[in-house]
């Protein structure tokens, strides 16, 4: 599986699409770059898949990839599971935005849908 290392070594790069992992199922919404965008729907979206399973071994692997953050895997188990339950994939979209003024990346939103 290709993925974008993001110019980070691993465990920023993990920690980097944890955090923003857990700012979109908290807060439903996150802007960011177009490429940390696109890599952390992935992440995102198996989240979910997770929740929709529902048994044990996938809270724990959520729980994993969140560092134990028990919030936010109660609301992938308890409300997005329900939520996304007849929806087979696709559950975040990316909306573009603008540039960034610094550095000209482009900026975009990533939302559930």
């Amino acid at each position: 599986m290709a993925y974008r290392k993001l110019s980070r070594e691993t465990h920023k790069r993990r920690s980097i699409l944890a955090g923003l992992s857990k700012t979109v199922i908290l807060n439903g919404s996150v802007i960011t770059t177009e490429a940390r965008a696109k890599e952390v729907r992935k992440f995102v979206d198996k989240l979910i898949t997770y929740g929709k399973k529902g048994t044990l071994v996938s809270r724990r692997k959520a729980l994993a990839f969140v560092h134990n953050d028990n919030e936010v895997v109660g609301k992938v188990f308890n409300e997005l599971a329900t939520k996304y339950k007849d929806r087979n994939g696709g559950y975040t979209r990316i909306i573009k935005i603008t540039e960034r003024n610094g550095d000209d990346a482009l900026q975009v939103k990533l939302e559930l849908v």
